[in-house]
Protein backbone atom coordinates (compact mmCIF):
# COMPACT_ATOMS: atom_id res chain seq x y z
CA UNK A 1 0.00 0.00 0.00
CA UNK A 2 1.57 3.63 -1.06
CA UNK A 3 2.22 5.98 1.25
CA UNK A 4 -0.24 9.02 0.93
CA UNK A 5 1.02 12.39 1.36
CA UNK A 6 -0.97 15.94 0.92
CA UNK A 7 1.03 18.82 -0.09
CA UNK A 8 -0.62 21.76 0.44
CA UNK A 9 0.94 24.90 -1.32
CA UNK A 10 0.60 27.46 1.13
CA UNK A 11 -2.24 30.77 0.14
CA UNK A 12 -3.67 31.11 -2.86
CA UNK A 13 -4.31 34.06 -5.62
CA UNK A 14 -7.81 34.96 -4.71
CA UNK A 15 -8.05 34.28 -0.98
CA UNK A 16 -4.22 35.14 0.96
CA UNK A 17 -1.19 35.73 -1.56
CA UNK A 18 0.78 35.16 1.64
CA UNK A 19 4.46 37.04 1.52
CA UNK A 20 6.06 39.29 -1.00
CA UNK A 21 9.32 40.01 -1.41
CA UNK A 22 12.15 40.68 -4.68
CA UNK A 23 9.03 40.57 -6.87
CA UNK A 24 8.40 37.26 -6.07
CA UNK A 25 4.76 36.10 -4.41
CA UNK A 26 4.83 32.96 -2.28
CA UNK A 27 1.88 31.73 -3.46
CA UNK A 28 3.45 31.32 -7.03
CA UNK A 29 6.67 29.83 -5.30
CA UNK A 30 5.24 27.34 -3.35
CA UNK A 31 2.88 25.99 -5.89
CA UNK A 32 5.41 25.38 -8.37
CA UNK A 33 7.67 23.87 -5.15
CA UNK A 34 4.43 21.21 -4.56
CA UNK A 35 3.62 20.68 -8.18
CA UNK A 36 7.63 19.55 -8.57
CA UNK A 37 7.22 17.41 -5.21
CA UNK A 38 3.90 15.53 -6.31
CA UNK A 39 5.99 14.90 -9.55
CA UNK A 40 8.47 13.45 -7.95
CA UNK A 41 6.74 11.33 -5.49
CA UNK A 42 3.95 9.89 -7.69
CA UNK A 43 6.96 8.87 -9.66
CA UNK A 44 8.09 6.90 -7.24
CA UNK A 45 6.83 3.46 -6.59
CA UNK A 46 5.43 3.02 -2.97
CA UNK A 47 4.06 6.35 -2.93
CA UNK A 48 1.48 8.54 -3.52
CA UNK A 49 0.91 12.58 -3.35
CA UNK A 50 -1.81 14.91 -3.95
CA UNK A 51 -2.18 18.68 -3.97
CA UNK A 52 -4.23 21.18 -2.49
CA UNK A 53 -4.23 23.52 -5.53
CA UNK A 54 -3.49 21.74 -8.57
CA UNK A 55 -3.63 24.90 -10.46
CA UNK A 56 -1.84 28.18 -9.86
CA UNK A 57 -5.22 29.44 -9.72
CA UNK A 58 -7.03 26.91 -7.85
CA UNK A 59 -9.24 28.65 -4.80
CA UNK A 60 -10.16 27.18 -1.55
CA UNK A 61 -12.51 28.32 0.50
CA UNK A 62 -13.18 32.63 0.50
CA UNK A 63 -11.42 33.30 3.38
CA UNK A 64 -8.30 32.27 5.87
CA UNK A 65 -10.56 30.03 8.17
CA UNK A 66 -12.53 28.20 5.68
CA UNK A 67 -9.25 27.86 3.02
CA UNK A 68 -7.40 26.36 5.64
CA UNK A 69 -10.08 23.74 6.62
CA UNK A 70 -11.11 23.21 3.15
CA UNK A 71 -7.14 21.62 2.98
CA UNK A 72 -7.21 19.73 5.95
CA UNK A 73 -10.99 18.66 4.96
CA UNK A 74 -9.38 17.81 1.51
CA UNK A 75 -6.40 15.71 3.25
CA UNK A 76 -8.70 13.41 5.55
CA UNK A 77 -11.15 12.74 3.27
CA UNK A 78 -8.18 11.42 0.60
CA UNK A 79 -7.02 9.24 3.58
CA UNK A 80 -3.31 10.97 3.81
CA UNK A 81 -0.97 9.67 5.69
CA UNK A 82 0.84 12.88 6.22
CA UNK A 83 0.42 16.20 5.73
CA UNK A 84 2.99 18.76 4.66
CA UNK A 85 2.50 22.33 4.08
CA UNK A 86 4.66 24.40 2.13
CA UNK A 87 5.69 28.25 2.49
CA UNK A 88 7.94 30.81 2.48
CA UNK A 89 9.02 33.21 5.22
CA UNK A 90 8.75 36.81 5.85
CA UNK A 91 10.23 39.14 7.65
CA UNK A 92 10.38 43.16 8.30
CA UNK A 93 13.69 42.22 9.03
CA UNK A 94 15.66 41.55 5.85
CA UNK A 95 18.72 40.23 7.24
CA UNK A 96 16.18 36.92 8.60
CA UNK A 97 16.72 33.94 6.37
CA UNK A 98 17.15 30.33 6.47
CA UNK A 99 15.06 27.27 6.30
CA UNK A 100 12.58 26.00 9.47
CA UNK A 101 9.84 23.63 9.93
CA UNK A 102 6.92 23.44 12.27
CA UNK A 103 5.18 20.65 13.99
CA UNK A 104 2.23 20.44 16.24
CA UNK A 105 4.09 18.69 19.44
CA UNK A 106 7.89 17.31 19.88
CA UNK A 107 6.30 14.08 20.60
CA UNK A 108 4.67 14.09 17.48
CA UNK A 109 5.69 11.81 14.74
CA UNK A 110 5.89 14.90 12.68
CA UNK A 111 9.05 15.40 14.55
CA UNK A 112 11.15 12.78 12.66
CA UNK A 113 9.96 13.56 9.27
CA UNK A 114 10.12 17.36 10.04
CA UNK A 115 14.24 17.02 11.17
CA UNK A 116 15.21 14.81 8.12
CA UNK A 117 13.52 17.35 5.65
CA UNK A 118 14.94 20.45 7.01
CA UNK A 119 18.55 18.28 7.15
CA UNK A 120 17.98 18.08 3.62
CA UNK A 121 17.07 21.99 2.43
CA UNK A 122 19.81 22.91 4.27
CA UNK A 123 22.36 20.49 3.20
CA UNK A 124 21.39 20.93 -0.57
CA UNK A 125 19.97 24.49 -0.80
CA UNK A 126 22.74 25.88 1.83
CA UNK A 127 20.27 27.86 3.76
CA UNK A 128 20.36 28.45 7.14
CA UNK A 129 18.95 25.57 9.65
CA UNK A 130 16.54 28.14 11.56
CA UNK A 131 15.26 24.54 13.35
CA UNK A 132 12.28 22.95 13.99
CA UNK A 133 9.33 24.96 16.01
CA UNK A 134 6.34 24.19 18.24
CA UNK A 135 3.54 25.71 17.03
CA UNK A 136 0.16 23.88 17.90
CA UNK A 137 -1.69 27.33 17.13
CA UNK A 138 -1.35 26.57 13.42
CA UNK A 139 -4.98 25.32 11.76
CA UNK A 140 -3.30 22.76 9.88
CA UNK A 141 -1.10 21.39 12.55
CA UNK A 142 -3.89 21.60 15.42
CA UNK A 143 -6.71 20.21 13.00
CA UNK A 144 -5.02 17.48 10.78
CA UNK A 145 -5.16 13.87 11.90
CA UNK A 146 -2.63 12.81 10.14
CA UNK A 147 1.21 13.49 11.00
CA UNK A 148 1.55 17.10 10.28
CA UNK A 149 4.32 19.95 9.50
CA UNK A 150 4.24 22.91 7.66
CA UNK A 151 7.63 23.68 6.00
CA UNK A 152 9.01 27.31 5.75
CA UNK A 153 11.64 27.13 3.19
CA UNK A 154 13.64 30.41 3.21
CA UNK A 155 13.20 34.26 4.06
CA UNK A 156 11.41 35.92 0.44
CA UNK A 157 12.16 39.40 1.96
CA UNK A 158 15.84 38.09 2.54
CA UNK A 159 17.57 38.95 -0.96
CA UNK A 160 19.76 35.84 -1.05
CA UNK A 161 17.08 33.87 -0.15
CA UNK A 162 14.76 35.25 -2.39
CA UNK A 163 17.45 34.41 -5.30
CA UNK A 164 16.65 30.35 -4.15
CA UNK A 165 13.22 30.90 -4.00
CA UNK A 166 13.53 32.67 -7.21
CA UNK A 167 15.73 29.91 -9.21
CA UNK A 168 15.99 26.50 -7.37
CA UNK A 169 12.36 25.93 -6.88
CA UNK A 170 12.96 22.23 -8.29
CA UNK A 171 16.10 21.78 -5.84
CA UNK A 172 13.69 22.29 -2.78
CA UNK A 173 11.13 20.16 -3.84
CA UNK A 174 13.87 17.49 -4.34
CA UNK A 175 15.24 18.48 -0.87
CA UNK A 176 11.95 17.98 0.66
CA UNK A 177 11.50 14.68 -1.63
CA UNK A 178 15.01 13.66 -0.54
CA UNK A 179 13.99 14.16 3.37
CA UNK A 180 10.95 12.27 3.33
CA UNK A 181 12.27 9.27 1.26
CA UNK A 182 15.11 8.97 4.08
CA UNK A 183 12.71 9.13 6.86
CA UNK A 184 9.83 6.71 5.19
CA UNK A 185 12.02 5.18 3.29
Amino acid sequence: MAIKIYIDQGHSRSVNQGAVGFGLYEQDVVWQVGMYLADLLNNTPGYEARVSRPTIDTSLGYNNSTSLAARVADATAWGADYFISIHANASTNPSYNGSEVYIYSELSQSYPLAQSILNQIVAELGTKNNGIFIRPSLYVLRRSPMPSLLVELAYITNAEDAEKLRNNQFDFAQAIYDGIRIELG
